[in-house]
């Protein structure tokens, strides 16, 4: 219940919410299209390096233990990527989720190897951002 000049008025915020032009509804239309883009951009771009050489991301402790080469593992990871982001066009409620713990595993990775806490910092960000959508999509996502 919220008085507005004094006088008594209800509103109800989930329709208030639920408004097309509501900022929370654009905050979720906004994280969904770049929670769907970036994995897909991302995994994608392990094929083709067009943005960076992917391979300088994997710890040498990563590469001496792991029974595949570096690159076949990137490629791997570049597969897991572009389904997350599939997977976050189609159910956001569900790969939200996945993809802000995929961000985590990425987050420890890139504290593995020195020099890259920067970035880690960043996709810290991209992990509570994940967690925000996730949240978002219980109330305008049905799948």
């Amino acid at each position: 219940m919220r008085q507005i000049a004094g006088m008594n008025a209800t509103t109800d915020q989930s329709h208030v919410a639920d408004s097309t032009a509501s900022p929370v509804r654009q905050a979720f239309r906004i994280l969904h299209f770049g929670f769907t883009v970036a994995p897909i951009l991302a995994g994608l771009d392990k094929f083709f390096h067009l943005l960076v050489n992917w391979d300088q991301y994997l710890p040498e402790m990563v590469t001496r233990i792991s029974p595949i080469q570096p690159h076949t593992l990137m490629l791997v990871v570049g597969v897991i990527e572009i389904v997350a982001g599939i997977g976050v066009a189609l159910k956001p409620r569900i790969f939200a989720y996945v993809v802000a713990a995929w961000l985590a595993v990425i987050i420890i990775n890139l504290l593995l190897i020195p020099g890259y806490f920067d970035i880690a910092l960043r996709d810290f960000g991209l992990l509570l951002a994940a967690l925000a959508l996730a949240r978002l999509s219980q109330q305008f996502s049905r799948t």
